[in-house]
């Protein structure tokens, strides 16, 4: 593939930042091209934003609270990225629904990340209703948005297996584990020019084959 310029990433977030990390991570040791130029919270005093400004890199909040409309949060949330360029928007634990305003504004052009294999489980609690649903995989799939619940074009996804003994916190850590691995790999892969949307599905172009993987059993069969 052609060479390119590093892609300008606008992050959002609620919470912790544990994504916004991990890409953070990516960039660092060089496995991601790309330049995170705005960190928005929709929650004031979110920790993630110390992650960022720990780093130099820019943060604002804007408090959804403030906006009479999901609309109007939406527009102040366009004005911000577009204010500083931004390319790529990728959700990190941003525990908003975007509105269609927004997802006009990049087509195409905003990830998302959700812990489970979608579509199975979408909405809250996707780590406890694969345990209710007695689940004997679960996972985490990176997807581009659209207007629906976790229900756009799936770009990357990765497998947990459910274990004995297992509880929300235990398959959370797992999945999350798996979720720092694909996102950055994910954004890297749009940064490459690799992806191009065909209806609801992601072709990934160069995509390397899958070797001797037919199948993953849990439990595993019995030789």
């Amino acid at each position: 593939m052609e060479n390119r310029a590093p892609v300008r990433l606008g992050i959002l977030i609620s919470g912790r930042g544990s994504n916004l990390q991990s890409i953070i991570d990516a960039i660092e040791r060089r496995e991601l091209s790309a330049e995170i130029k705005i960190v928005i919270s929709n929650r004031p005093g979110a920790a993630g934003l110390a992650r960022a400004e720990a780093k130099g890199i820019p943060v604002r909040t804007i408090d959804h609270r403030r906006y009479q409309s999901r609309e109007d949060f939406d527009r102040a949330l366009i004005q911000a990225l577009r204010a500083h360029e931004v390319e790529l928007v990728a959700c990190a634990g941003f525990m908003r629904i975007l509105s269609p305003l927004m997802i006009e504004a990049f087509p195409n052009r905003i990830m998302n990340i959700h812990p489970s294999l979608l579509p199975a489980f979408p909405g809250l609690n996707a780590q406890q209703s694969a345990l209710d649903h007695g689940a004997r995989f679960a996972g985490c799939s990176v997807f581009f948005v659209t207007a629906g619940t976790d229900d756009g074009p799936i770009i990357a996804q990765a497998v947990v297996p459910v274990m004995p003994g297992d509880d929300e916190a235990s398959l959370s850590e797992r999945i999350l584990d798996q979720e720092h691995r694909i996102y950055p790999y994910a954004i890297s892969l749009f940064q490459q020019g690799r992806l191009v949307v065909e209806g609801r599905r992601v072709i990934i172009l160069d995509a390397p084959r899958l070797k001797d993987l037919n199948a993953m059993l849990n439990p595993p069969l019995r030789s």
